[in-house]
């Protein structure tokens, strides 16, 4: 009896102490339960440690630079390129240009607002801002963007006129097309009147209407897939209006002074053969129109 006892006593015991490693193990877990977090993890889902990569002005920096994965706009790629006109040769070097008109969603998120337009939604193209106003956008997305500031000007007057205003373009930032800029641009790479050469106009310019513009990139794009180089909103650039040298010029800018930009690409108002690439137009850098928007370019200098 004592030894059955004894016995009893023993198989109680080892009965305990396994319940006691079984509870253990079961709190522990399994390893090979718990999911992969690391590199290899193979399991698809991102971890949330890349709710740490933000929108920031340094992260828009790089994407200027390599142009990867920029959410504001699509750039292109505008190659080094010559134009004849009127037996003189210009040549430009290669820059990278909005494929839109400027919108009012890009608009209103650099200057925190936009003058009354004729149409509103974030794509449609900014209009109704005068020289002034897109230089000042310029600065701004250049800022926003970790570059340089191509204008300095030493006060802001009535309408946004810009005093002492200097254009420096040696610096790597955002600035409007020159005039040459922006006729290359236009022709995406042809030499015809027209980008789309004997297609149907109305497929590419949006034209000869009068209800005002409507979404960016609604037309074909040219070659270099630049949207609207003809129609929808006619375009500021940077040049002041005059006439052309007659000597071969590496970048020209443009006169060094003038009472009147240039305005290129023609309006949503507009006949067709006023938004060939080659038809110019100047205005007082004071205008501001339903009919006139802008492009911008970014340079690394030259």
């Amino acid at each position: 009896m004592i030894y059955k006892s004894i016995y009893k006593l023993i198989f109680a015991s080892v009965a305990i102490l396994l319940l006691f490693a079984l509870s253990a193990c079961t709190a522990s877990g399994d390893p090979e339960e718990i999911a992969p977090t690391g590199p290899d993890s193979g399991s698809g889902t991102a971890s949330s440690s890349s709710g740490t990569i933000q929108s920031s002005s340094d992260t828009d920096s790089s994407d200027v630079d390599g142009f990867g994965d920029d959410s504001l706009v699509a750039w292109i790629s505008v190659p080094a390129m010559t134009l004849t006109r009127g037996g003189v040769t210009y040549s430009i070097d290669g820059f990278k240009m909005t494929g839109t008109e400027v919108t009012q969603g890009l608009y209103a998120k650099m200057m925190g607002g936009m003058p009354d337009q004729n149409y509103t939604g974030d794509n449609y193209p900014v209009e109704n801002v005068n020289w002034f106003q897109a230089v000042l956008f310029c600065n701004e997305y250049s800022k926003y963007l970790g570059l340089d500031t191509a204008y300095t000007y030493t006060s802001v007057g009535d309408k946004n006129f810009l005093e002492n205003l200097s254009i420096d373009y040696s610096v790597e930032g955002i600035r409007l097309p020159t005039e040459m800029e922006w006729e290359i641009a236009a022709h995406g790479g042809t030499s015809t009147t027209y980008y789309w050469e004997n297609e149907v106009a109305s497929k590419y310019a949006y034209y000869g209407q009068s209800k005002g513009p409507v979404e960016v990139a609604g037309r074909v794009a040219n070659a270099y897939d630049l949207y609207d180089m003809a129609g929808n909103v006619a375009e500021w650039v940077n040049d002041w209006y005059d006439a052309f040298p007659t000597k071969a010029m590496d970048n020209y800018t443009g006169a060094t002074s003038g009472t009147a930009r240039v305005v290129r690409g023609g309006g949503w108002s507009d006949p067709i053969k006023d938004c060939a690439p080659d038809v110019r137009e100047k205005k007082d850098p004071l205008y501001a129109s339903h009919m006139l928007g802008f492009r911008v370019v970014y340079s690394k200098g030259f």
